[in-house]
C-alpha cells in the first residue's frame, strides 16, 4: 500500500488553518500542523485527527519570524514522516498600519509572516517536494491586487506573497506546482468587524454573503491533491467581490 500524501499547513491550529488541514486529512493526507502560540489547539487537533487515523498528525511548533526556523520545520517534519509531498503557507499576521504613523518593526513583522516565511519555508521544503512531485499553496488575499484601506504593509506583504508564486511555479517546475488562493470576507478579524463594516463588504460581493473556511479549504486541497496541470495561478474564492473593489 502507498504511503499517504504529507502535508505541512502553517498556522493550522486555529480558524481557516485549522479547517484546512481537517480538509486534507479527510481526503487523506497525514497533516504536519505548525503553530505558533496556540499549543493547546494544536495538540487537540492532532489527537482528533489521530483518533481517526493512527500516526496521522503531528504538531510543530515556532516562530517563523526567526531566521532558523523555516529550514528546521522542514527538516523537523521529513524526519517525522519521511517524506513531504505539500507545503501550505497560510500563516499571516494582519493589522493596519495608517500612513503617518507605521513603524519599521510593523513592516518587519508583516513582511516576514506574510513574504519572508513563505519564501523560506519554500525553498528548505523544494528538494523534499521535488522527490515527491509535490506542491504548494500559498494563502494570499484579495487585497494583493487592489489595496486595503489604512493596510499599506499587509496589501504589499502579501503583494508580495502572490509574486512568490508565480516565481516559485516558473523556478520549480516541472517537478512542484506551485499555486495560491486568495479568500475575500471568510472571516472576521479575531478582534470582531463592526456591523456596518461588515454589511458594506457583504454589499460589495455579488453572492451577497460571506463565504466560509471550508470554501477556502476545498481549493486548497483541489490545488494540492487534483490539480494536476495548473500551476502558477491565484485562485480568489471571494464570492465576486474582487469584481467590485
Amino acid at each position: 500500500m502507498s504511503k499517504p500524501p504529507v502535508v505541512l499547513v502553517t498556522g493550522a491550529a486555529r480558524r481557516v488553518g485549522a479547517v484546512i488541514v481537517r480538509r486534507l486529512h479527510e481526503a487523506g493526507c497525514d497533516v504536519a500542523i505548525h503553530y505558533h502560540r496556540s499549543a493547546d489547539e494544536a495538540r487537540a487537533l492532532a489527537d482528533e485527527l489521530d483518533g481517526i487515523r493512527a500516526g496521522s498528525a503531528a504538531t510543530f511548533a515556532g516562530a517563523l519570524g526567526e531566521a532558523d526556523v523555516p529550514a528546521r520545520l522542514v527538516a523537523d517534519v521529513t524526519a517525522r514522516f519521511g517524506r513531504l509531498d505539500g507545503l501550505v503557507n497560510n500563516a499571516s499576521s494582519f493589522y493596519p498600519t495608517p500612513i503617518g504613523s507605521a513603524t519599521p518593526a510593523q513592516w518587519d513583522d508583516l513582511f516576514a509572516a506574510n513574504a519572508r516565511a513563505p519564501f523560506f519555508l519554500s525553498q528548505a521544503a523544494a528538494p523534499a517536494l521535488r522527490a515527491s512531485g509535490g506542491s504548494i499553496v500559498n494563502i494570499v488575499d484579495i487585497y494583493a491586487e487592489r489595496p486595503l484601506a489604512q493596510h499599506p504593509i499587509y496589501s504589499m506583504a502579501k503583494a508580495a506573497l502572490g509574486m512568490l508564486t508565480l516565481s516559485l511555479a516558473k523556478d520549480l517546475a516541472p517537478e512542484v506546482r506551485v499555486n495560491a488562493v486568495a479568500p475575500g470576507a471568510i472571516l472576521w478579524p479575531a478582534s470582531g468587524k463592526p456591523e456596518e463594516a461588515a454589511e458594506a463588504l457583504i454589499a460589495k460581493t455579488p453572492l451577497a454573503r460571506k463565504g466560509e473556511p471550508a470554501d477556502v479549504a476545498e481549493a486548497v486541497r483541489w490545488l494540492l491533491l487534483d490539480a494536476h496541470y495548473t500551476t502558477g495561478q491565484v485562485i480568489r474564492v471571494d464570492g465576486g467581490r474582487a469584481l467590485n473593489i
